[in-house]
């Protein structure tokens, strides 16, 4: 068995959830709940192993949370 982490966001324009895992290419999809995004991952994910084990272009580190206060210039 091997896990991988995914990236999820909210399209705002269409309000599906899209999921890719970073650094692997073409393990991207979408789907209307949590859940379907997760079984429409897992089959990405399983048709894309089939041909071998993944070359990763990049390993998942995490998330950072960033601060900024912003201020308006004037003119």
């Amino acid at each position: 068995m091997q896990v991988f982490t995914a990236v999820v966001e909210r399209c705002a324009d269409t309000g599906l959830y899209v999921g890719f895992v970073p650094g692997f290419p073409g393990a991207r999809t979408q789907g209307e709940t949590l859940d379907e995004l997760n079984m429409n991952l897992k089959e990405v994910i399983e048709m894309l192993l089939e041909g071998g084990a993944p070359k990763l272009e990049a390993e998942f580190v995490g998330t950072q949370t960033v601060m900024v206060t912003h201020t308006r210039r004037g003119n």
